[in-house]
């Protein structure tokens, strides 16, 4: 069986001039500035004519061995570089490897088409008040309802369905078995498969029998955002749901019925995010974050993994635990219960009999 390789690099790979041009960084002295690079691997895997990056005393010693070409690394570990490696020093060489690596590997920015077409496949089920610009893609199985607008250069993969009225921006993606109804997406979105976005929120007037709210908002999902496999946001009850410009959510999120979240926040997976909440632009909630409704997590605060949010979280802070709260106080008594469980365990008296 052969083993495919499944992002091949631009043909014409990299000069090094050209990639320390976009690393923001000079070249050493007698480098041959037009010495082509082909493609970008790991230290461990990389060869002389690959792009490597290192920017974490972890692999100090993946460095020391490594047969890259060229290497961006952060300037406390540029010594460590081997002398056959071109060492290119950068204050950040994790962001420039990812800028070069995408144009290394343009096809890897964003799903394509899984069926290798171009334009409306045979199988789609395209409805004759849909208004598909120019330049749209739509693999076999997708289904896309009356009235639904969809910008030049997206691509809609196979087993979608775009319901009534959707728009969707230009150049975007919707993976494969992606559902959307009652949303707008803006441009260059990023749906990977199985995401689901505009079903009803969880809304009912609870009594002795439980009557539904009609949950009559939309989804908005502006710029430059990406929500990951299998994450659900709901449609809004009263007011719209709202995912903001450059947002990057993870694989299995649950965002519900009105919840606005700013500009550029990451939110990764396993988040759960109860209704009417409101996240200010750049906040960072770390993995299985639980957090309730009607809060307001300021600009910039940032939660770890794991924790309980239950009270609002002012600007710029740091937050942890359950229910969580500033990391300093968590500290404290995460240290605090360290040391009376140690004491415990060294006092006779507290032996199980």
């Amino acid at each position: 069986m052969s083993d495919p390789i499944f992002f091949t690099a631009a043909a014409t790979g990299l000069t090094l001039a050209e990639i320390a041009a976009a690393a923001g960084t000079g070249l050493p002295e007698g480098a041959d500035p037009d010495r082509r690079f082909g493609g970008a691997a790991s230290l461990e895997s990389a060869g002389p004519d690959h792009l490597a990056y290192m920017d974490n005393a972890r692999y100090g010693d993946a460095l020391a061995a490594t047969r890259a070409g060229v290497c961006l690394v952060s300037p406390r570990f540029a010594a460590r570089c081997p002398a056959a490696t071109i060492a290119l020093v950068s204050r950040d060489p994790y962001r420039a490897y990812a800028a070069l690596l995408g144009r290394l590997h343009p096809d890897a920015l964003r799903p394509g088409s899984q069926f290798a077409v171009r334009g409306v496949a045979s199988g789609a089920h395209v409805h004759p008040e849909a208004r598909l610009e120019d330049g749209v893609t739509v693999d076999p199985g997708a289904v896309i309802g009356p009235g639904a607008e969809i910008g030049a250069g997206t691509v809609i993969g196979p087993n979608a369905v775009i319901g009534p009225g959707v728009r969707i921006g230009r150049d975007c993606s919707v993976g494969a078995g992606t559902t959307l109804s009652h949303a707008l997406l803006g441009n260059r979105v990023i749906l990977h498969p199985g995401a689901r976005l505009g079903q009803d929120g969880f809304g009912f007037a609870m009594g002795a029998s439980h009557l539904k709210v009609p949950q009559v908002g939309r989804v908005i999902v502006q710029d430059d955002v990406e929500i990951g496999a299998n994450t659900t946001v709901d449609r809004g009850a009263s007011r719209d749901t709202v995912i903001g410009e450059g947002t990057k959510i993870d694989n299995l999120v649950q965002i519900a019925h009105n919840v606005i979240i700013g500009r550029h926040c990451v939110i990764v997976s396993g988040v759960g995010i109860s209704g009417s909440t409101t996240l200010e632009d750049y906040v960072v909630l770390g993995g299985q974050v639980g957090v309730v409704g009607h809060l307001r997590i300021g600009r910039g605060a940032q939660i770890a993994g794991s924790s309980n949010v239950n009270r609002d979280v002012p600007p710029g802070s740091r937050w942890g635990g359950t229910p969580a709260k500033p990391v300093r106080a968590w500290f404290r008594e995460l240290t605090t219960l360290a040391r009376l469980a140690e004491r415990s365990s060294k006092d006779p008296a507290g032996d199980d009999a």
